[in-house]
């Protein structure tokens, strides 16, 4: 079986870098081409992704930060799947993130952002017909972050930008049994509570929004409680 670090040869851009390697290996981890416990080589990431090792390290110890990978003396980085615990904890305080984003979002929008939102969630039907859980997710995400950019606050969007990983996690992992299109559709409420510019009603459903995924996520088998060696 080839190894998925072996393949892939499409360059990162120097802008950001460490957070644009950090993202693409936590895409490999959600999508499942490294899989937990599996050993993650630093000077085979840099060539792959066409960097030097230091943005490498520096992304690995931020997902080690995160949970999604194990850091061992001697042993290297090795991929770690957070916890059920860690998932649900991860969403409860991104709930009250979102709740206050959907507030500032409905005060501040503009007609550019109600455009994109609309993109999006057209998007994610589009996934949703295709039977595409990976691209739903990801558009999924989108929307939920350009709620995040029309709060226009800093503090917010970093603490926030922190939590996004779990909750791809959490839509990454459910999919398989999980309608596609009530996931999308999901997102009809808060959606509308910003076009009308109604911040009462857009933090409520935003923190609605995201207590229904906690709930749901208590009920669905998704990942071993333990963390996998290989």
């Amino acid at each position: 079986m080839t190894n998925p670090q072996e393949t892939r040869t499409t360059p990162v851009t120097r802008e950001v870098l460490s957070e644009r390697v950090k993202d693409r290996i936590l895409t490999w981890i959600l999508k499942g081409e490294l899989a937990p416990g599996s050993r993650i080589v630093e000077t085979r990431v840099a060539r792959d992704l066409g960097v030097s090792q230091a943005p490498v390290r520096e992304a690995l110890r931020d997902l080690a930060t995160l949970g999604f990978v194990e850091m061992r003396p001697h042993k290297g980085a090795r991929v770690r799947k957070p916890t059920k615990q860690e998932l649900t904890e991860a969403i409860e305080v991104r709930a009250e993130l979102e709740a206050l984003a959907g507030r500032l979002a409905a005060e501040r929008r503009t007609e550019q952002c109600l455009t994109d939102l609309d993109d999006l969630y057209v998007a994610m039907e589009e996934a949703a017909d295709r039977g595409d859980p990976h691209d739903q997710a990801i558009n999924n995400t989108r929307f939920h972050a350009r709620i995040i950019e029309a709060a226009g606050n800093a503090t917010l969007a970093r603490l926030w930008s922190m939590l996004e990983p779990f909750s791809r996690t959490y839509f990454t992992a459910s999919v398989p049994g999980i309608d596609l299109h009530w996931l999308s559709h999901r997102h009809d409420e808060m959606l509308e509570a910003i076009r009308d510019q109604d911040p009462g009603r857009a933090e409520e459903t935003m923190r609605t929004h995201a207590a229904e995924a906690a709930e749901l996520l208590s009920g669905i088998d998704l990942i071993a409680e333990e963390s996998g060696d290989g």
